[in-house]
């Protein structure tokens, strides 16, 4: 999945507010605190019992997680760029773990997961962030 297409599964779901103004750090930060939202909604379906509401919230997701995991720089020389990614593909697997087994525990590894990164993601100092129209 391109990068554009997880921000349009963040789009689709959420109003307008702030994805369109957004720079490429701040589209990020919306991606994660869209994934994170979720992740709630989703743990609450899974305590009511409720199948087919938790495995589309679920899916929604796995489609946020692709689109950072897809705008992740390949050509960035750093050890963080592999890490990351693998970090994204272990959050995908245990997302599919998850719904399969109505594991909670699994939903809240995730979601203490990607709130690390989302933490560590907002601290990167303004000088740092890549100017508008470079990938992520």
């Amino acid at each position: 999945m391109a990068f554009g297409q997880g921000a349009n599964a963040y789009q689709q779901v959420r109003s307008h507010g702030g994805v369109e103004s957004a720079d490429p750090h701040g589209l990020i930060t919306l991606l994660m605190d869209g994934a994170l939202e979720r992740l709630v909604t989703a743990r609450g379906h899974m305590q009511r019992g409720e199948i087919a509401p938790k495995g589309e919230v679920i899916g929604r997701v796995i489609e946020i997680i692709g689109g950072l995991r897809d705008a992740l720089d390949p050509k960035v020389e750093s050890p963080l760029v592999g890490q990351l990614d693998a970090l994204y593909d272990y959050m995908g697997r245990r997302l599919l773990h998850a719904n399969l087994r109505n594991d909670v525990a699994a939903l809240d590894e995730v979601s203490a997961l990607l709130q690390k990164v989302r933490n560590s993601w907002v601290m990167v100092p303004m000088e740092a962030r890549r100017p508008a129209g470079a990938a992520a």
